[in-house]
């Protein structure tokens, strides 16, 4: 897909959304008056951020550029971000999902091809796994189990790729450059919606390495996936009581602690997952403008660190003149 398709995709899902979520979260208490302020800004006015990731060794917290492909690292309580990966390294068209394993390497989704993995002390590549085939693709966010496994969203194709530690390694030593394989196909559980739109979007991985989380976008459901081998019913729609997640971008989960950014309503939501994640409870969220679409977030040295993508300003949701690009923190939630 090229990159004004991808752009003109996002668009037309912007419109035709609705504002279910916001219905749906007023069964809860909202904070009065949420507490945001910058965390820190980025160093580009074109930067239109999209993921997040930090480094629990040191620290570090990465953001990746929608539309340059650039990544940007924030050294612990830096006002300014730095260009760790400049746009279009290593013919980078988007930098999407940024997740940092427990080996200190940064994994980086690209949209529109695949994911590439960095060395964080070198900056090096270290491999590149791509969507085979020409078909459309939007590969968007990933997780990683406690194993080092790494799982990847479609948005476009309705699947979760899979790249375990040993394809990682036996990738750098054979070129740098392998396939992505698809391990679930949600296409059956996510029918029917529009072929033309995005529909997975975050994922997150279970901490005891029992099950993914899934979030569909566009219908507002979550999907618990199973890790258990052979399992002969992966794939189930979460029970979801108070809420939905339509509009659903990146999750964040902690022990049965599941927060979400739901971009388009420029809200956060907090959840409460028992049944061992086969049930989801709303305990609250906030809705602000001035999160700015908020696309990921990431809870981080006491912090929640919320990505505001400014989207809907002369990015790929509408047009108009951002203000300086910025991740910021929110308290209550």
């Amino acid at each position: 897909m090229s990159h004004d398709a991808t752009r003109r995709r996002m668009s037309s899902i912007a419109i035709a959304l609705t504002c279910a979520a916001v219905a749906a979260c007023g069964t809860t208490e909202e904070a009065a008056a949420p507490a945001i302020s910058t965390a820190f800004e980025l160093p580009s006015d074109r930067a239109y951020p999209e993921g997040i990731a930090a480094d629990p060794r040191t620290g570090d917290t990465y953001v990746g550029s929608y539309t340059t492909g650039a990544v940007y690292r924030a050294t612990p309580g830096a006002r300014q971000a730095e260009t760790f990966l400049p746009e279009g390294a290593d013919g980078r068209r988007t930098a999407n999902g940024l997740k940092v394993d427990q080996a200190g390497r940064l994994w980086v989704t690209d949209s529109t091809a695949g994911v590439t993995v960095y060395d964080t002390t070198t900056r090096a590549l270290i491999a590149r796994f791509e969507v085979p085939g020409a078909a459309a693709r939007f590969v968007n966010d990933l997780a990683i189990t406690p194993d080092g496994t790494v799982y990847l969203t479609d948005s476009v194709r309705g699947v979760v790729y899979r790249v375990t530690a040993d394809q990682v390694a036996d990738a750098a030593a054979h070129g740098g450059r392998a396939e992505l394989a698809t391990q679930f196909d949600l296409n059956a559980a996510t029918a029917p919606h529009d072929p033309a739109g995005l529909a997975l979007n975050g994922i997150a991985a279970d901490p005891a390495g029992n099950y993914l989380l899934v979030v569909d976008m566009n219908a507002g459901n979550l999907y618990r996936i199973s890790l258990a081998p052979n399992s002969t019913d992966p794939i189930r729609k979460v029970t979801m009581h108070g809420g939905n997640l339509a509009h659903g971008d990146g999750l964040d989960l902690n022990d049965n602690t599941l927060w979400a950014a739901q971009n388009t309503t420029n809200t956060i939501t907090r959840w409460t997952l028992t049944d061992n994640g086969s049930t989801a409870t709303l305990n609250h969220h906030i809705t602000d403008e001035s999160l700015s679409i908020p696309t990921t977030l990431i809870h981080h040295n006491n912090q929640t660190l919320v990505v505001s993508s400014q989207f809907d300003k002369g990015g790929p949701m509408g047009p108009g003149i951002p203000n300086p690009f910025t991740v910021v923190t929110v308290n209550g939630i």
